[in-house]
């Protein structure tokens, strides 16, 4: 059990930073959507769910109009929470942790892998 805690411990804080961009980003999305594409445009599901996450609506052709309003307030309430969650699951990691270092150096990872990804990915 001790090594499960350890190992929760170590993955949270590797996969915070991450998580945090995407919520942060995912929740600018939410509140100033801004596409090419037309609100509520029907598509496959795989569309249909992407309008859930950008538009906050799900394309119907029987709708007439939309009210994205309800479902974005609980997007932004969830993404808000998450992020909270987060940075007191790194709080908690670092303060309750015996050895502080290897939660240092997960929360670095978290930082550092994925920007190391995102540049070697470019190509000039």
């Amino acid at each position: 059990m001790k090594l499960l805690r350890r190992l929760h411990t170590y993955l949270g804080c590797f996969f915070a930073p991450l998580l945090l961009f995407f919520l942060a980003t995912g929740l600018y999305q939410t509140i100033t959507p801004n596409r090419q594409k037309g609100t509520g445009e029907l598509g496959d599901w795989k569309a249909r769910l992407t309008s859930v996450h950008v538009d906050q609506i799900y394309p119907t052709e029987s709708a007439t109009s939309y009210s994205p309003v309800l479902f974005r307030g609980l997007v932004v309430a969830m993404a808000v929470g998450l992020m909270i969650t987060l940075v007191l699951g790194g709080v908690m990691a670092l303060r309750y942790s015996r050895k502080k270092w290897p939660v240092w150096l997960s929360l670095a990872l978290g930082f550092g892998v994925p920007v190391s990804f995102l540049l070697l990915g470019q190509r000039h």
